[in-house]
């Protein structure tokens, strides 16, 4: 005779790497468009570290969203542009995908979110983009900067920190907005450069995207998180 002597069946639980990865694989599905852009954004970020610095250099110019190329071959440089990593390494981005991007998608949906991070990285670029360009013509910015690099995911971060604005209830909502203006006005007093010009402009634009989130009210209560952690750890 075989089986339990106390006639319930016993359970197999699976290992402990399988849940793990089930776990972690609900957790990409609920926001599926940040995590390819971050896969893509791996993939560029490794042919820059594979080339030599001369070919880095026609990679990178070729997908600029300067003045030159926003006149010739503007949606191409739009796209482009924003699939390749700025300054800093992969890994920080990918904490603060996760730590903005994931929320927002989840929240908004991704193609909310999506909306917001195309507005605010297309706002942003033709906003100090203009900026310069303005620049140029008053004689304040030497002509060759129509060929100035820019590219990156900045700005389209930018809008999403901010339109997370209106995930978080009152009146903590209104501290986390106040600390983001404070963050792109502070980066535009100590640069006075275009780029920070499109950082506060890209944030201005997320924080115009409210009525995008109006069918998605404010849930998050920073207060009860951490309570709610608190009353988790060990001991308590």
């Amino acid at each position: 005779m075989t089986g339990s002597t106390t006639g319930v069946p016993r359970v197999h639980r699976r290992p402990w790497w399988v849940r793990a990865a089930r776990a972690v694989w609900r957790y990409v599905r609920c926001a599926p468009g940040t995590y390819i852009w971050l896969a893509i954004l791996l993939a560029t970020t490794q042919v820059i570290r594979h080339v030599d610095p001369a070919t880095a250099d026609r990679i990178l110019q070729r997908r600029s969203t300067n003045l030159h190329h926003l006149q010739v071959s503007p949606v191409r440089v739009l796209a482009t542009s924003a699939l390749w990593i700025a300054g800093g390494g992969w890994l920080g981005y990918f904490a603060l995908y996760n730590i903005f991007h994931v929320p927002a998608e989840r929240w908004l949906g991704t193609l909310r979110w999506l909306s917001v991070a195309v507005l605010a990285h297309v706002g942003a670029t033709y906003l100090s983009e203009g900026v310069l360009g303005w620049a140029i013509h008053r004689g304040l910015a030497a002509p060759k900067a129509v060929y100035t690099l820019d590219y990156g995911v900045s700005y389209a971060l930018a809008g999403v920190v901010a339109v997370l604005t209106y995930l978080i209830v009152r009146p903590w909502r209104y501290l986390y907005a106040a600390g983001v203006l404070a963050v792109y006005v502070l980066g535009v007093q100590q640069s006075r450069d275009y780029t920070s010009i499109g950082h506060l402009s890209a944030a201005l634009i997320g924080f115009a995207c409210y009525p995008i989130t109006r069918e998605r009210p404010g849930a998050f209560d920073p207060v009860a998180a951490v309570r709610a952690l608190w009353r988790r750890l060990p001991g308590r």
